[in-house]
C-alpha cells in the first residue's frame, strides 16, 4: 500500500475557485482544510484558465488565446505572458499564506491527454490528431511540471507535495469522441498502453532521480530510476464518466479523484482492486455549484456505502478516502465555495467516526 502523505479522516478540494481574490482563496482553503492547495481563479480571465494555466508551464513551447482557443505559437506573446504572471502571483501569494505550514499541499496541473485535445498546432488541427507533437508536448509537460514543483516546494519548504493531473478529457481520447479542430470530425481514439505510458511520464517528471529532457521529440521518458517515496504524491483527477482505471493504474497514479455521483455499479470490480492494490480515492460527494448540503452523514454516505459493498475493513477507509467537492468550484458563489469545502472535511471525520461495519 501507497504511504499517504495525510492523517486520517481528511479532505481536500479539486482545484478552481470562484471570483478573483487569489490570496483570498488561499486563506479559504488553508483555513477549511486538512489538504490545502493552490486554488485556481479562471475567472480572471485569459491564463487563469486550466488550458492556458497549464499551457504556461511548457518549456519551449509558446502558445497564444485564437479565436478557436489556445495555440502554438512561434515565440511567447501577451496572453503567455498573462498566464505566467497569473501563477508567479499565485506563488507570491501562496509563499505568504503558508508561512510556516508543514504538511500537504496539493498542487494542479492539467493532463497531458486533456491538454493535447484542446491545443491547437500552428496549422489549426488539435495536438491530439499528431502523435510526434503529443510526444513532445509530453516531454515539455513533463519538464515544465518538474520545474514547478520544484518552485512550490522552494516556495513552502514543509510541504509534502500532492500532484494532480486534471484529466477530464482522458476518457474521450480512448474513446475516439474528441472532435477535430474544424468541429465536423472526430480523432482516432488513442490506445490504453501509449495513453498510460505518455501519463506516466508527466506523472513521474517531479522525481529527484529524473535527468533532463535531451530534446523534445526523442520519445524518451528521460528517467534513471524510480525515486523511491521522493517525488510528489501523484493523482489524476477524472471528473467524467467511464474513468479509465486501468490506464491510471498502469501509469503508475497513486490515487483517482472521481465524482461520486457518477460511479456505477460495473466500475466497482475496478475500484475494488485499485484499492486492494492500495490506491488512495479522492471521492467528489459535494455539487460544486450552489445547493442546499445535507447533514454531514448523508455528504459521506456514498463512502460508507461504497466501502461496505466492496466488502473492505472499516479501520482503512478514513485512510484511503478524502472528500472533496465533485468538481470545481468556479461556478460556485464564494460564500458555498468555503461552506462546500468545510462541509467536506466536517464529513471526512464521520469515516473514521463511524465507518459502518
Amino acid at each position: 500500500m501507497h504511504e499517504f502523505p495525510w492523517a486520517e479522516a481528511t479532505a481536500t478540494g479539486i482545484g478552481s475557485h470562484p471570483g478573483e481574490d487569489h490570496v483570498e482563496a488561499l486563506r479559504v482553503v488553508f483555513g477549511e482544510l486538512p489538504v490545502p492547495y493552490l486554488p485556481e481563479l479562471p475567472g480572471r480571465g485569459v491564463g487563469a484558465d486550466m488550458i492556458g494555466r497549464t499551457a504556461s508551464l511548457l518549456v519551449e513551447l509558446p502558445v497564444e488565446v485564437q479565436p478557436s482557443g489556445w495555440r502554438f505559437t512561434d515565440r511567447p506573446g501577451r496572453d503567455f505572458k498573462r498566464a505566467r504572471d497569473h501563477l508567479s502571483r499565485d506563488l507570491d501569494a501562496l509563499e505568504e499564506v503558508a508561512q510556516g505550514y508543514a504538511g500537504p499541499l496539493k498542487i494542479q496541473v492539467c493532463g497531458p491527454w486533456t491538454l493535447a485535445g484542446a491545443v491547437e498546432l500552428r496549422h489549426g488541427d488539435k495536438t491530439l490528431a499528431d502523435p510526434g507533437a503529443v510526444r513532445d508536448l509530453v516531454e515539455s509537460l513533463a519538464e515544465g511540471v518538474a520545474t514547478h514543483v520544484a518552485e512550490v516546494r522552494k516556495r513552502v519548504p514543509g510541504a509534502e507535495v500532492i500532484l494532480q493531473l486534471d484529466e477530464p478529457g482522458l476518457p474521450g481520447v480512448l474513446a475516439g469522441t474528441v472532435r477535430t479542430a474544424s468541429g465536423f470530425g472526430r480523432l482516432p481514439a488513442v490506445e490504453p498502453m501509449p495513453a498510460a505510458e505518455r501519463l506516466r511520464t508527466v506523472l513521474r517528471a517531479a522525481e529527484p532521480a529524473r535527468t533532463p529532457r535531451k530534446g523534445a521529440g526523442q520519445g524518451s521518458d528521460g528517467e534513471s530510476s524510480e525515486g523511491k517515496g521522493s517525488g510528489p504524491f501523484t493523482i489524476v483527477h477524472c471528473c467524467a464518466p467511464d474513468v479509465p482505471f486501468q490506464v491510471l493504474r498502469t501509469a503508475g497514479a497513486q490515487g483517482i479523484s472521481l465524482d461520486a455521483a457518477l460511479l456505477r455499479r460495473r466500475d466497482e470490480d475496478h475500484i475494488g482492486e485499485a484499492i486492494e492494490a492500495g490506491m488512495a480515492f479522492l471521492l467528489g460527494v459535494v455539487p460544486g455549484t450552489d445547493s442546499r448540503l445535507p447533514d454531514i452523514g448523508v455528504v459521506a454516505r456514498p463512502a460508507t456505502e461504497l466501502w461496505r459493498r466492496l466488502g473492505f475493513a472499516p479501520a482503512r477507509l478514513a485512510r484511503q478516502v478524502v472528500l472533496t467537492p465533485a468538481c470545481g468550484l468556479a461556478g460556485a458563489s464564494p460564500a458555498y465555495a468555503r461552506v462546500a469545502l468545510a462541509t467536506c472535511a466536517k464529513a471526512a471525520r464521520v469515516l473514521r467516526e463511524d465507518p459502518g461495519e
